[in-house]
C-alpha cells in the first residue's frame, strides 16, 4: 500500500500545532469541524479548548528540500525540536509538500535537524 495513502486514511483524531514559546517544541490541540477558534502565535488560528494530543504523522511546512529528505524549514526550529521529542517516545512520521522546483541540491543541517519520511510533490511521492 502507498504509504501516503495510509497516512491519509487515517481514523484518528486531527490536532493543529501550538507555539507554546520560543525555543520550545510544539504542542498539538485536537481539532474538528466548527471548534471554537481562537488567535495563536504567530497569527495562526488554534483550537480555543480540546485535547492534548501527541500525534503519530505530521505535516511539516518547509521552503526547500534534497534528496537526503531534509527541509529548509522558517528558521524558528520548532519543527525540529517536536519530531527529536516525538521520535524519542516512539515513530513518528513527518511529510512534506512542496513544489519538485523547492528542490534544492543540498539542505545546510546540524544535529538537531529531523528528516523527513515522505516528500510530497506535484511530480510524485518519495520516501526516504
Amino acid at each position: 500500500i502507498d504509504p501516503l495513502a495510509a497516512m491519509i486514511a487515517h481514523q484518528g483524531p486531527v490536532c493543529v500545532p501550538v507555539i507554546v514559546g520560543n525555543g520550545q517544541p510544539l504542542k498539538f490541540r485536537e481539532w474538528s469541524p466548527g471548534c471554537r477558534m481562537e488567535m495563536g502565535a504567530f497569527g495562526a488560528e488554534i483550537p480555543a479548548e480540546g485535547a492534548w494530543i501527541e500525534p503519530e504523522v505530521l505535516i511539516v511546512p518547509l521552503v526547500g528540500f534534497d534528496v537526503r529528505g531534509y527541509r529548509l524549514g522558517y528558521g524558528g526550529g520548532f519543527y525540529d525540536r517536536t519530531l527529536q521529542g516525538l521520535r524519542a517516545k516512539r515513530p513518528t512520521r513527518a511529510v512534506g509538500f512542496a513544489f519538485a522546483a523547492q528542490e534544492l541540491p543540498q539542505v545546510p543541517i546540524d544535529e538537531f535537524d529531523q528528516r523527513l519520511d515522505v516528500m510530497v510533490t506535484d511530480t510524485g511521492v518519495r520516501e526516504f
